[in-house]
């Protein structure tokens, strides 16, 4: 064990005294970061136009301070970007993150002083959590890999701006610099192709240990180095790789493939990152859910998701949250973010402490006949069917068909890329609806009534999404299929890939 090594277990135990202290005290935290919030950002324009000098307490905040989406807070944001100070928190952004929206565009969301070293914290304290509990630290003294956006940045209004993942590649501590790849040159260029055949040429025969990234794009840098390795298993290539980094995406759809790849059911820690703040992370690998970071300035809301669009949800603080319960997940942050919808639905599988697991967007659903499935619906009916009969997932989409040929019901046409295809499609697709069908009663009574037809799988060509997200310009980096849409947008832009 070298001595990097060594000097991380010490660490991970001390963290995790730290770490201990936020699972008992999660309710507390999280009032002391409320007040904290509210005191701080009195004298910004946002606190003086919601009378923050007025709030007291919680009912006080949401009395004066409506859910905001990024439309609603973008007067303010604007402001921000042309340089304006004290709008949305004290002084100017260190950095303003580039994001892309359905609806907004480009998005840019402020980065403080204050907020930017709890992403980085974060980050460090889930890897430190899976030294401390399984005692595995040599992965600390190899090579480690993040693939990640550009870490070139503009500037705005003498402000920083760039992808989330970008500006932390700044924040590297320097004890990882010398570990740390792809090179700054490589991690600079911008066709993300080209990207991944230069990290395969540069890495290919260094001592990978940790490898960190969005699955879909992890497995496309897996399939380069096999194949210019004589299509040799990522094991045999990287002896020494022992623990996979992922956030983004659920990792159990391309969990079977990614093994097979690497020939192993290799160690993952899943992160919940987001430029709004780093939310939560894996702190066990034998318990579910990701530990919620209660005191890294940003004060949670909650509303169930059954409610969100409602004119007026009903909004709770950690208090009085429920477990198994989806909700739509607000933040109040100590970059300035107020009232903000992240657009992410998550539940909590555990109160002592208080974990989550992320179950899907709040806007990623399908509910053109009224059955409102969530995407934590649909992966699980398609894994656990997949799962049975060693069918392997390289990605997919669903969409509502409510036009079907003439004399057909309406019915939800699945959109599947398989590694390994069953040998019969629509039995398949039979065993995926009935398992559907049991996660959700809407969708059940819907097929009972002869409302809907059970689904429809359409068989897609190889590498049919790397190819639809390069025709949208999204491909790599943080760019994510969306797995459920309400409409026809992608089901259309798919049609060619069909096999």
């Amino acid at each position: 064990m070298g001595l990097k090594a060594a000097l991380s277990k010490p660490f991970a135990a001390i963290v995790n005294g730290r770490l201990n202290k936020l699972r008992k005290n999660a309710v507390a935290l999280q009032q002391k970061t409320f007040k904290y919030l509210v005191n701080h950002a009195k004298e910004t324009a946002f606190g003086k136009t919601h009378h923050f000098d007025k709030i007291k307490n919680y009912d006080d905040f949401k009395r004066n301070v409506p859910v905001y989406d990024y439309e609603d807070l973008r007067p303010f944001i604007d402001r921000v970007i042309k340089g304006e100070e004290n709008v949305l928190w004290p002084g100017k952004p260190a950095y303003l993150a580039k994001t892309s929206g359905t609806t907004s565009g480009v998005k840019y969301i402020p980065i403080s002083k204050e907020s930017m070293p709890e992403h980085i914290k974060a980050a460090r304290n889930a890897l430190l959590s899976y030294i401390y509990e399984t005692g595995n630290a040599d992965f600390v003294d190899g090579k480690m890999i993040f693939l990640q956006g550009s870490p070139v940045l503009d500037v705005k209004a003498g402000i920083s701006t760039g992808r989330l993942s970008g500006i932390v590649a700044h924040h590297v501590p320097a004890y990882l610099q010398k570990n740390r790849l792809p090179s700054y040159e490589i991690n600079c260029i911008e066709d993300w192709e080209h990207k991944v055949d230069a990290i395969v040429a540069e890495t290919k025969d260094e001592d990978m240990r940790l490898i960190s990234g969005i699955p879909p794009w992890c497995q496309m840098y897996f399939d380069r180095l096999s194949a210019v390795s004589g299509g040799k298993k990522i094991k045999d290539i990287f002896p020494n790789f022992k623990l996979f980094v992922h956030g983004g995406v659920n990792f159990e759809p391309y969990r079977a493939r990614m093994e097979e790849s690497i020939g192993f059911a290799i160690d993952a820690i899943e992160t919940y990152p987001a430029s709004e703040g780093f939310i939560a992370f894996q702190d066990s690998q034998k318990e579910k859910g990701l530990l919620l970071m209660v005191d890294s300035g940003i004060f949670y809301e909650f509303i169930p998701a059954e409610e969100f669009f409602n004119e007026n949800p009903t909004r709770i603080s950690l208090s009085g949250i429920e477990l198994d319960k989806n909700y739509a997940l607000v933040l109040n942050t100590s970059a300035g973010l107020w009232g903000y919808s992240l657009g992410d639905t998550v539940k909590f599988v555990s109160k002592n402490p208080y974990k989550i697991a992320v179950t899907g967007r709040i806007k990623h659903y399908i509910s053109a006949f009224g059955e409102h499935v969530i995407g934590e619906e649909v992966e699980q009916a398609l894994m656990g069917v997949a799962n049975e009969q060693g069918i392997e997932i390289v990605e997919f989409t669903v969409a509502p068909q409510v036009n079907p040929p003439q004399g057909q019901l309406p019915y939800h046409e699945w959109f599947i890329e398989f590694a390994k295809a069953p040998d019969n499609l629509e039995q398949f697709a039979l065993r995926v609806d009935k398992a559907l069908q049991k996660k959700n009663i809407y969708y059940f009574d819907l097929i009972e009534g002869n409302i809907l037809q059970p689904l429809v799988i359409q068989s897609m060509k190889k590498d049919t999404f790397i190819n639809y997200m390069r025709s949208e310009g999204k491909l790599g980096g943080q760019n994510k299929v969306p797995r459920l849409a309400n409409d026809r947008k992608i089901a259309d832009g798919l049609k060619e890939y069909k096999l």
